[in-house]
C-alpha cells in the first residue's frame, strides 16, 4: 500500500479580524475574508494535487482555519493542532485520511538541557526553557495493525525580530546578539525534537516506522538539523550509507539528498534557493521509501525579511512530500 506523507509551511493560516477590530501587525490575522477564502481555496488545490495521506503543517493560527482548509478537500479527514502557539499565533497540526492515535504535545526542554537566552538581558520571557511553537506527535495506523510514528515541528526561524517588535536594526552589535539568540534557541528546539524522536523510536527504528518533519528554519547540513539525525555516522548519498552499524537503530535518516538529485528545493529567499523543510525517516522505512519531491510548481521566491513578505503564491514554502510502500 502507498501511503504519502509531507509537509508544509502553509504561512499564516489565519483567518481576518473581526469586522470592527483594530489591525494589530503582532498578531496573525488575514488582511479580509476575500483574501483568506482564495488563500483557502490555493491551499486546498496543492493538497488536493498531491494527494497526502497524512501531512504536518505550520503557521496555523486556529482550529477553526484548518476546519476551514480542509472543508474545501475531497473525502474524510481527521486533525490535531499543537496547544503551544507562539505569540502571534501560529503553530504546528496535522491533517490526516487516517484516525489520529496517541496525540504527543511537547515544548519544554528536555531534562538536563538548561534554558537559553532569546532577548537582550532584562526582557520578559529570556532566558526560555520551551520551544517557542510546540512540537506535536501522533501515532496512525496505515493498515490495521501497523503503526507509524510521526512528529511535526517549526523551529526558531532565522527571521530576527529586535526590541520593539522590528525586523531590521542599524546596530550591528544587537543583530549579532540576536543572530545568536536565535541560534541557541533553534539549536535548544532541535534537541526537544530529538528527545520526542528517541521516545518514539522506542530504542530501536530499525524495527519502529518513525517520521519528524516539518520546517526546521536550516539547511540538512546545518549543525541545528544535524542534532536530529542521532548518533555521527551516514546520511544519505554519504560514503557509510549502506555500512549498517549499531548507530542504525537511533538513526533519523534525511531525504533531502534524494530532493536535492533532482535540484529540488522549498523556496527562494532574497535570491537564494533554500531546502528548509525536511523529512526525516527511521531505518526501518529505508527499504519501504519510494521517492520524495518538492512538487513541479515554481518555487515561491520570498524577496524581504519580515512575516508575510510578499511572493503571490499560497504560502512562502512549497510542500515536500514522500511516498512509501506501508
Amino acid at each position: 500500500m502507498s501511503v504519502i506523507i509531507g509537509t508544509w509551511n502553509v504561512e499564516n493560516l489565519c483567518r481576518p479580524l473581526p469586522a470592527g477590530s483594530p489591525p494589530d501587525p503582532s498578531k496573525c490575522a488575514a488582511k479580509d475574508q476575500a483574501t483568506y477564502d482564495a488563500k483557502i481555496e490555493a491551499l486546498a488545490a496543492v493538497i488536493t494535487e498531491i494527494g497526502p495521506d497524512l501531512l504536518g503543517v505550520q503557521e496555523v493560527g486556529s482550529q477553526e482555519a484548518l476546519d476551514d482548509l480542509v472543508a474545501k478537500l475531497p473525502g474524510t479527514w481527521h486533525t490535531a493542532l499543537s496547544d503551544h502557539p507562539d505569540p502571534r499565533g501560529i503553530r504546528v497540526g496535522f491533517i490526516s485520511r487516517f484516525p489520529l492515535l496517541d496525540v504527543k504535545q511537547t515544548k519544554d526542554f528536555p531534562t538536563g538541557l538548561h534554558p537559553v537566552q532569546v532577548e537582550d538581558d532584562g526582557v520578559p520571557g529570556s532566558p526560555t526553557g520551551e520551544m517557542g511553537r510546540g512540537g506535536l506527535a501522533v501515532r496512525v495506523e496505515p493498515t490495521p495493525g501497523r503503526s507509524l510514528h510521526v512528529a511535526v515541528c517549526h523551529l526558531k526561524s532565522k527571521l530576527l525580530t529586535f526590541p520593539n517588535k522590528k525586523h531590521f536594526t542599524d546596530d550591528e552589535r544587537l543583530r549579532a546578539r540576536y543572530e545568536a539568540y536565535a541560534l541557541f534557541r533553534r539549536a535548544a528546539e532541535a534537541v526537544t525534537m530529538r528527545a520526542l524522536a528517541d521516545d518514539l523510536l522506542q530504542g530501536d527504528g530499525r524495527t519502529h516506522d518513525v517520521i519528524v518533519l516539518g520546517d526546521f528554519n536550516d539547511g540538512w547540513q546545518a549543525a541545528t538539523t544535524q542534532i536530529l539525525y542521532g548518533p555521527p555516522g551516514s546520511q544519505m548519498g554519504t560514503g557509510g550509507f549502506t555500512d549498517p552499524d549499531g548507530g542504525d537503530a537511533e538513526r533519523l535518516w534525511n531525504l533531502a539528498p534524494k530532493i536535492l538529485e533532482q535540484d529540488g528545493f522549498s523556496r527562494v529567499f532574497e535570491g537564494q534557493r533554500e531546502l528548509i523543510d525536511h523529512i526525516l525517516i527511521s531505518h526501518a522505512l529505508l527499504a519501504k521509501f519510494q521517492e520524495v519531491s518538492t512538487g513541479t510548481e515554481q518555487l515561491p521566491n520570498v524577496v524581504e525579511a519580515h512575516p508575510a513578505a510578499p511572493h503571490g503564491k499560497p504560502s512562502d514554502h512549497s510542500p515536500v512530500f514522500a511516498k512509501f510502500d506501508l
